[in-house]
């Protein structure tokens, strides 16, 4: 589809060269797609249990190896509040460009040419503000002593 709505005016005989590099570039964003969401994925799965009948929201629950919430002691609570608390401040603390690409991208879970018309930019700036966010992002918590 891309092939023929950007470059259909293009000769016949660039079209081949076109194709390949449109496929690559697909793979590549679908790879790169992949590694984000699945580190922000696992962060986020060990914030919430998983319910089959509702679509939990992670920064309200938090569920690790000790067990249900209600089974933890008050101490293991007020840890769950920090971490939530640090991750939702790093977030806050993003520059506003990369805060609303990184949200967009990984919270609402819109696709880069989606993001990119949500915010009026290039796909190509969508994804260097949501790289550089995640990379600032995991930096931080992992000064905090958050590891990913």
């Amino acid at each position: 589809m891309r092939l023929a709505e950007k470059y259909g005016g293009k000769p016949v005989a660039e079209l081949p060269l076109l194709f390949q590099r449109i496929l690559q570039n697909a793979i590549r964003d679908f790879f790169r797609r992949q590694k984000v969401r699945s580190l922000w994925t696992t962060l986020l799965s060990a914030l919430s249990p998983h319910r089959d009948d509702e679509d939990p929201d992670p920064l309200e629950t938090l569920e690790t190896a000790a067990g249900p919430t209600q089974q933890r002691g008050p101490e293991a609570l007020v840890e769950q509040i920090q971490l939530l608390d640090s991750i939702e401040k790093e977030i806050e603390r993003l520059p506003p460009r990369q805060r609303e690409a990184f949200l967009l991208r990984y919270w609402e879970e819109l696709d880069v040419a989606e993001t990119a018309a949500v915010m009026g930019c290039s796909e190509g700036s969508v994804k260097t503000h949501c790289s550089r966010a995640a990379h600032a992002l995991a930096v931080a918590l992992k000064a905090k002593g958050i590891e990913l």
